[in-house]
């Protein structure tokens, strides 16, 4: 269990599975840069982004809910929980989260970890399962449902825990270039590709001198 003072922001989960460096930039050394998609990220979440409530039969909706897990040694805030009515030998208000995204759904795992670390939040702070929630992408404007299952609660909790490890050692990792690379709004701070390239010299020179 980790203390209110030891809590890491929820979001920075999806920082770490995208890019070990890109998150000790952000999350160290307090570094941001934007670029057009960052942005237009930013502006869907302000647009979503506020604390409020509304009610329609069987379904109660959150907005802008704040999430803590002490076992996780995480906190944020929810885009959008909603609390489905649930009849059965009594009544049950279910969370699901749902998580505002731009683009389109994605191959890698970013996404559905950060809403399920929601997920987890709320099953402690509430005392109750959480089996599903969905990821809205603005593209298409579509809900992708997402199952909590066993193998992305541990994946969760694992990225968790490497976030944390990352936070305490306070180093920030040597960039290594890959094709996301481009895609990053911290490219022309990391200039993965020039940190690459002394080593090829090293490697040429040292290659030459062996001759």
């Amino acid at each position: 269990m980790y203390t209110e003072d030891n809590l890491l922001m929820l979001s920075a989960l999806q920082h770490i599975l995208f890019c070990k460096r890109q998150c000790a930039l952000i999350h160290i050394e307090q570094s941001w840069q934007e670029n057009v998609f960052t942005a237009k990220g930013r502006l869907m979440h302000e647009r979503v982004d506020q604390t409020g409530r509304e009610s329609r039969r069987d379904v109660r909706v959150e907005y802008g809910m704040p999430l803590r897990s002490l076992r996780l040694g995480l906190v944020g805030k929810a885009d959008v929980v909603e609390f489905h009515l649930e009849e059965d030998d009594e009544k049950v208000w279910r969370p699901y989260p749902v998580e505002f995204k731009r683009g389109t759904k994605k191959k890698d795992n970013w996404d559905t970890v950060q809403l399920c670390a929601q997920a987890l939040c709320l099953e402690e702070m509430l005392d109750i399962s959480v089996p599903t929630g969905a990821l809205f992408y603005g593209k298409n404007r579509r809900r992708q449902v997402v199952n909590f299952d066993d193998e992305l609660r541990g994946q969760t909790e694992e990225a968790a825990e490497k976030l944390h490890q990352l936070i305490a050692s306070g180093k920030t990792p040597k960039p290594v270039y890959t094709k996301k690379c481009d895609s990053c709004s911290f490219y022309s701070t990391c200039l993965p590709k020039t940190f690459a390239k002394p080593k090829k010299v090293v490697r040429y020179l040292d290659q030459a001198f062996e001759e």
